[in-house]
């Protein structure tokens, strides 16, 4: 049973050390900023991926790095060639007339994720930014570290080779025909491979992979920068199809594996999209990671790492140290958008106040509204926030029924995260697709009868 340090102890940690944050004042992240200083790493996270305020701020600060601190690429979890499009159109590379168009990839559950009104405000921002740049200096650019889009990927790499290499492309068609008879349903093949029903692609995917490496030097000095962009696409989503096979053959055996290979998949991108700025901008690159709190938090310090996961937050601090730092969102109660079972309408549900003993709740019982609370080494708060203290996750599903068995997880914070921003009162992230579920809201508990 855990013990929740007591209000005392709290009142002292945000007295002492924690920054109050005022609606839409951007100055209010200079003590974030000025502790990030040099690394070159961010890594933003959020509680939930249907709120307004996780998605706003992390804009906020990610303009800041951008402007001020040279920041270079933000990379997050979408699907890479669903992302890649934004990239071509902040970049000014595409056919799209409006952000709204570029963000047009995002077909596959859950849309609201990438397709509402703060991505749509932070891709034109990006947009805007980038063509006021002088002209010779590297564009910011926008990708996906995912890896759910198998059949995008391939059609990506088959769409790269029938440019650059019409014979390779026949051969890439032959190996991802493997694929052909279970459709669009990645999952049946997953199942299927996963227990004998059918022979796995796994051979055809890394042959296709290995193949395109090997000619890459070839292939990359065509034309310059673009021909290295193009090469590098179509390299990340051949990785990707080898990846996700792995991926949705293990999925069937393993939560560990499988969670452990998306999280891989993840850091690899990122480790390979670092590489290819740094040598395109001749400058090592300087990138911002937006995912959720699970994928970015340090997983050696939570229950996950209890049960042999990792995630992109602990790859990237034992690879990069303090060119690193994480930071986690927290948020009290208010509404998110989030469906309430895989596949289903976006709902705008009722987040409940948080449960006692919750990092949440102690950061509530202050009764600050908005704060940033900083990590560092032998302060207070890394020292009071080091025992470990539930925590809240909400992904694209919500079940406020069975909160605490589907939504809490141990972790000791301070460790966890490098800072932490709290928003006491948060809402729904506002999809561009409204349905009239979402429109409608949750009905409160006490409905029908109002007690």
């Amino acid at each position: 049973m855990l013990a929740s340090p007591g209000v005392s102890l709290i009142d002292e940690v945000i007295a002492g050390e924690a920054f109050p944050l005022r609606t839409d004042e951007i100055t209010d992240y200079d003590p974030l900023i000025e502790f990030i200083g040099d690394s070159r790493f961010v890594l933003l996270g959020e509680a939930s991926h249907g709120t307004h305020e996780f998605y706003r701020e992390r804009a906020q600060i990610t303009k800041r790095l951008i402007l001020e601190e040279g920041f270079n690429a933000v990379a997050v979890e979408a699907d890479f060639p669903d992302a890649y499009r934004i990239n071509r159109y902040v970049r000014g590379e595409s056919g799209d007339y409006e952000a709204v168009d570029a963000l047009s990839g995002f077909k596959r559950f859950p849309q609201w994720m990438w397709r509402n009104a703060d991505i749509l405000d932070f891709v034109g921002w990006l947009r805007a930014h980038n063509d006021d740049l002088p002209e010779g200096q590297p564009k910011v650019g926008f990708y996906g570290l995912d890896l759910y889009s198998l059949h995008a990927s391939m059609d990506a790499v088959l769409q790269y080779l029938d440019k650059v290499d019409p014979e390779g492309a026949g051969r890439a068609r032959a190996r991802y025909a493997c694929f052909d008879h279970f459709g669009e349903d990645t999952q049946l093949y997953g199942y299927s491979a996963a227990f004998g029903l059918s022979e796995s692609c796994e051979r055809d995917v890394i042959a296709q992979l290995v193949e395109l490496q090997r000619r890459s030097a070839e292939l990359a000095r065509m034309d310059g920068r673009a021909a290295k962009d193009d090469f590098f696409y179509a390299e990340q989503n051949a990785r990707l199809v080898k990846n996700a096979e792995q991926y949705y053959r293990t999925m069937y055996k393993s939560d560990v594996s499988s969670w452990n290979l998306r999280d891989a998949h993840m850091s690899e991108t990122l480790d390979a999209l670092e590489r290819h700025l740094t040598g395109a901008n001749g400058r090592a690159a300087k990138i911002v990671v937006w995912e959720h709190n699970s994928h970015l938090g340090d997983a050696r310090e939570t229950e996950m790492g209890q049960r042999g996961e990792w995630n992109v937050g602990q790859l990237t601090r034992q690879k990069h140290g303090r060119d690193a730092v994480l930071v986690g969102f927290t948020t009290d109660h208010g509404t998110v958008t989030a469906a309430s079972n895989w596949g289903e309408p976006a709902e705008r549900k009722r987040v409940r106040p948080a449960v006692n003993g919750s990092v949440e709740n102690l950061f509530h019982a202050t009764g600050l509204e908005r704060f940033l609370v900083l990590m560092k080494e032998h302060s207070f708060a890394e020292s009071a926030l080091r025992e470990p203290l539930l925590e809240r996750a909400i992904g694209v599903i919500y079940r406020p029924e069975t909160e605490r068995q589907s939504h809490y997880f141990n972790a000791r914070v301070s460790r966890q995260f490098d800072a932490v921003i709290h928003i006491d009162e948060t809402r729904a992230v506002e999809p561009l697709e409204r349905t009239a579920r979402w429109e409608e809201g949750e009905a409160p508990e006490t409905f029908p009868t109002g007690l």
